[in-house]
């Protein structure tokens, strides 16, 4: 009895010490921290990698790829502001877009010369494209990919119609179809006005504008003027062959002859219109840098331009969120990943190691190539947000020209000083 009565209590006091015991806490679920990323379709399956590579390096962390276009994304942020839950915290902006959306505040500030030691391979990293996505010593965006234009050439074509692709290929000196450019498009036209040395909208010292394009004829340099009378010859040229060189329909009409058999040697592009181009010449397809078209001896030359990958000011104060967007930026521009760069998205990392393209076509490291060499010799882009105003200045002022029909050099020039001159007013 004494036993049982024992056994009872002893039950009920543990019962009791139970009851009174304080219940241990849960442990406390960590918050991940979540960033947004924007992705093209073709660049989905690259970032998507390099996200999980991530991912798996820090748990609790998680990296969304949104896939949508970047002018998409940027047409969003232009038309709401960067805390728009649509727009994501990590995307691709070109360079000349930088000093637009800095002046909005859509841009943070990064550490960039620290995230190129970690990456690698970037040597003077602002005589490159990193010195170019900085504002006054800020820096708002990491080097993505450099971007210039090349010369695709036909060699059958050339082959068949005599011309020396060894040499470089003068413009005042061949058929008018030999070489075909949309000189009145601006993005193509600047490789024509750089190689005579035309400044189409510059910035001065002291922030106010000129541009060379609103002087007398007389008062071009000598380069300047003849640079105009071939490009004169040459509006005058297609118009007897009754080309759409000066239209919108120039570019079917480019594609047409560049394929075997027709009168197109030489045309200019960048390095994402490969595959296109392969498609109309086949294996008669070549590269060239854009210097071996030369107007009155003076090479072609396109622009160093090229694109940055941002991190949006909404994270700015997030110490949690712009660490993973940095290193999420770090693991997408690591060497490593640069053939699939250009194979998934034909983009040219500017921190790519010496052969890291060998296991690529014998084409496509040729236009790499003729890149490299295009990009070394281009002067830099001019990425203040006035030069927007240059695009539509210089395509109407050159496509008014069939209207207009001008009977000389000059007086072809002086519908593109008048509209310059317009332009300028505006500042």
């Amino acid at each position: 009895m004494k036993k049982l009565l024992s056994l009872v209590m002893t039950a009920v006091l543990a019962l009791g010490l139970v009851g009174c015991a304080k219940e241990s806490p849960a442990p406390e679920q960590k918050e991940p921290v979540v960033i947004t990323v924007q992705a093209e379709g073709p660049w989905a399956a690259l970032y998507v990698n390099a996200a999980n590579r991530v991912m798996e390096a820090n748990p609790d962390t998680k990296i969304l790829i949104h896939e949508t276009g970047s002018f998409d994304n940027l047409d969003l942020i232009d038309s709401t502001d960067a805390t728009n839950e649509d727009v994501t915290d990590v995307f691709a902006i070109p360079a000349d877009r930088l000093y637009g959306l800095a002046e909005n505040f859509v841009l943070a500030s990064l550490p960039a010369k620290e995230m190129a030691t970690n990456i690698g391979g970037f040597g003077d990293y602002d005589a490159g494209l990193g010195g170019l996505l900085q504002i006054e010593g800020d820096y708002l965006a990491f080097p993505m990919n450099i971007e210039t234009l090349i010369n695709f050439t036909n060699t059958a074509n050339a082959a068949a119609l005599g011309v020396d692709l060894s040499q470089p290929v003068e413009l005042t000196e061949i058929d008018p179809n030999t070489f075909l450019i949309p000189l009145w498009n601006t993005w193509f036209g600047v490789a024509l006005t750089n190689s005579a040395d035309i400044e189409m909208l510059g910035k001065n010292a002291d922030g106010s504008f000129f541009s060379d394009l609103t002087k007398d004829f007389s008062e071009l340099t000598q380069e300047q003027q003849d640079l105009f009378t071939a490009l004169f010859n040459y509006y005058e040229a297609h118009q007897a062959i009754e080309s759409p060189v000066f239209t919108a329909d120039i570019y079917g009409y480019m594609d047409e002859n560049f394929k075997t058999g027709g009168e197109n040697v030489l045309r200019i592009d960048g390095p994402w219109a490969t595959d296109g181009l392969e498609g109309h010449a086949g294996e008669d397809m070549g590269l060239l840098p854009i210097g071996a078209v030369t107007v009155n001896g003076n090479p072609l030359a396109h622009w160093k331009g090229g694109w940055g990958l941002a991190i949006n000011s909404r994270i700015e104060e997030d110490a949690a969120k712009m660490d993973l967007a940095q290193k999420f930026i770090e693991e997408l521009m690591n060497p490593s990943n640069a053939a699939e760069w250009f194979t998934a998205a034909g983009k040219i990392i500017p921190n790519a190691p010496e052969g890291a393209y060998a296991e690529l076509s014998a084409t496509n490291q040729s236009v790499i190539e003729s890149v490299y060499a295009s990009y070394d010799a281009a002067p830099n882009r001019p990425l203040f947000k006035e030069w927007g105003n240059v695009w539509t200045t210089w395509e109407n002022s050159m496509k008014s020209w069939p209207s207009v029909k001008p009977a000389t050099a000059e007086e072809a020039y002086n519908e593109v000083k008048a509209a310059f001159e317009a332009m300028m007013a505006q500042f």
